[in-house]
């Protein structure tokens, strides 16, 4: 039972370990704090338990603290017709549209005169 339990600790020490070292290594590097992310990196492999304890409480800007984000999410219209590229493109088309309709009502303008034309 005391070998399982060891195996047991330590299968959930590395799979800790591998947690936070992906999550080191996923990071941005503007997101890092403290120490450069590369330097992060190798604190959590050599000091596998601590490095990564460390990582999570020092090294790593949480997403929901007080700090601002270091770069602003883009902002993008929430409706279409707040978009100005979206109305452009639906103004351009809707007078491609009016075009197209007044050629074909020309065209068959045209067809019709030459049917009504005497053949010689």
């Amino acid at each position: 039972m005391r070998a399982f339990l060891s195996l047991l600790l330590g299968a959930l020490v590395l799979a800790f370990w591998v947690y936070t070292l992906i999550d080191c290594i996923r990071t941005d590097e503007y997101r890092a704090r403290g120490l450069p992310k590369g330097v992060w990196v190798f604190v959590i492999i050599i000091i596998p338990v601590v490095g990564s304890i460390l990582w999570l409480t020092i090294g790593k800007e949480r997403d929901g603290g007080a700090s601002a984000p270091a770069r602003p999410a883009p902002t993008r219209p929430m409706y279409p017709d707040d978009d100005v590229d979206f109305l452009r493109r639906v103004e351009t088309d809707a007078q491609r549209e009016e075009r197209i309709r007044k050629l074909e009502e020309r065209l068959a303008e045209l067809d019709d005169d030459s049917k009504n034309e005497p053949k010689d």
